[in-house]
């Protein structure tokens, strides 16, 4: 039986693989890694994989529909699932906080992020936990381009680290709950406003 729906949002295709748009597959497959799950099921326009983690079953998801359409992919396999808003977790990366940061929130705007405001509009709520990869390289960037830009070879270690620490971000929420989770893993990040904590 699948508790929980765990959508990691990123884009199709080779060409965008090793960048930090796709943060969110990244941290699918770590998880899928860890716990033996095999991603490769198409349902709804995704990659789907079933399996459990600490005995709660759960469904791992890539939407295939490119970032910013992700909404009607998540909404379908909601609806196949028979799980409400509440038992989505959603993994993204975040250009608006700190390189390597790393929040959970429960609720709230999509605060610009387009895969998030398609899920807002599909799901018709912004009340699902996220869990947001923080991809503010400190420095005046160009976003657009800096998201689909591969990572370059000296970024991999904090790449490593922060699939990592989201991996198991996840799982703690799983096992205790997205406010233990909130208060264990948001630490203030450099730079952010307290509303945006």
């Amino acid at each position: 039986m699948v508790e929980f729906l765990i959508v990691g949002l990123g884009n199709p295709g080779e060409e965008y693989e090793n960048t930090p748009h796709n943060l969110g597959f990244m941290v699918i497959d770590r998880l899928a890694e860890s716990h033996a799950i095999r991603v490769s099921r198409k349902e709804n326009t995704s990659l789907v994989g079933l399996g459990a983690v600490g005995g709660r079953g759960l469904a791992l998801a890539k939407p295939q529909t490119y970032m910013n359409l992700s909404g009607p992919a998540v909404r379908g396999l909601l609806e196949r699932y028979e799980l409400k808003p509440d038992r989505l977790i959603v993994v993204y990366d975040e250009l608006d906080l700190p390189w390597g940061s790393l929040r959970i929130r429960m609720k709230g705007s999509a605060a610009g992020h387009k895969g998030v405001k398609s899920l807002i509009g599909s799901l018709e709520t912004n009340e699902f936990v996220r869990v947001r990869l923080g991809i503010h390289p400190g420095n005046a960037v160009d976003g657009e381009k800096f998201v689909l830009a591969p990572f370059k070879r000296a970024q991999k270690q904090d790449v490593e680290e922060t699939v990592g620490r989201a991996a198991e971000a996840v799982e703690f929420i799983i096992a205790e709950g997205a406010a233990q989770a909130m208060t264990k893993y948001n630490r203030r990040a450099q730079g952010l406003k307290p509303e945006e904590e």
